[in-house]
């Protein structure tokens, strides 16, 4: 199993949601009104005057055979949205309950 993290622009939410459901991911936690800004150029989702824009982000914890699908998905809709702010990190899950 692996974890995937995913931090987003949170006008994406929806199209987050139909990659999760259509790759029957259904688990997965999600943190609402997050700041950040992005590593090389994005801009700043501070939910301020100056930067109003949020993030959301998502961790879910998916099968082996899962995790190219999922992430390709991911880029080809980062691809498509690329002003929006999209990334997703997988790390590797050594025990759950």
């Amino acid at each position: 199993m692996k974890a995937v993290f995913i931090a987003y622009n949170q006008a994406l939410t929806e199209k987050i949601e139909f990659i999760l459901n259509r790759l029957e991911l259904r688990g997965f936690t999600r943190w609402t009104q997050v700041q950040g800004r992005g590593s090389v150029n994005g801009e700043p989702h501070m939910g301020t005057h100056t930067w109003p824009a949020m993030n959301e982000t998502i961790l879910s914890i998916v099968p082996d055979d899962k995790v190219k699908s999922l992430m390709d998905a991911l880029r080809h809709l980062d691809s498509k949205t690329e002003m929006q702010g999209l990334r997703a990190y997988v790390w590797q899950v050594e025990d759950s309950i």
